[in-house]
């Protein structure tokens, strides 16, 4: 397996974190985002979506983060990311793509940098942009967690929601974001860290961290 990434999406965040707690072995391509690498000729062979990241298996490319995650389950069932219960997987899936779908579109860099040399900006303008859509998206997490009493994790173990949970609040923390209302998720974050899977996977474990 040979996962085509940049040390700081979100996205291939999520999919270390996934491919670290099936226990499979991978080798980490970096693909420079900030220098446009992911529009070349060469790697858009390999996605036309020019993003990351892109799971080369076996000859075939698999991309985009979440539809990868849920092959990854499907194809190595164990540990599973999804409870057995139709209720308990939707309320895994609910939450996950809460984050997936309604922060990442408003919060991915070319949007921030369109912010910046189209509507004019300043790096406050931006951070406030980026704080309104967590505060509206991970509030309403928050408050699911708390419906549910939670532990350390959504479910038993660590599966489809902290693989995207906890890249979104490493996000959150570099653009300044107060998470201490958010007692919930911090329990969650606090209890992931400390997992050889998520340790693995951090951005400052990767070969192209600078």
């Amino acid at each position: 397996m040979r996962l085509h990434a940049y040390f700081r999406s979100s996205t291939s965040y999520r999919v270390r974190i996934g491919l670290n707690l099936k226990g499979l072995d991978y080798e980490v391509v970096p693909v420079n985002i900030l220098t446009g690498e992911q529009r070349k000729d060469a790697y858009r062979g390999k996605n036309p979506y020019a993003g990351v990241p892109a799971l080369e298996v076996e000859g075939r490319v698999y991309a985009q983060s979440m539809p990868i995650l849920e092959w990854l389950d499907e194809r190595y069932p164990e540990p599973a990311f999804l409870p057995g219960d139709a209720d308990a997987r939707f309320a895994v899936r609910e939450l996950a793509y809460a984050i997936a779908t309604e922060l990442h579109g408003p919060l991915n860099s070319p949007v921030l940098k369109y912010l910046e040399s189209e509507f004019g900006q300043d790096k406050d303008g931006v951070r406030r942009w980026y704080h309104h859509w967590l505060a509206k998206t991970l509030g309403g997490v928050e408050a699911r967690l708390a419906e549910r009493g939670v532990g350390d994790f959504l479910g038993e173990a660590p599966g489809l929601f902290e693989c995207v949970l906890i890249p979104q609040l490493y996000n959150a923390r570099r653009f300044g974001f107060e998470l201490s209302a958010m007692p919930w998720m911090h329990r969650i974050e606090s209890a992931c860290l400390e997992l050889p899977a998520f340790i693995r996977a951090h951005p400052d474990n990767q070969p192209d961290a600078t």
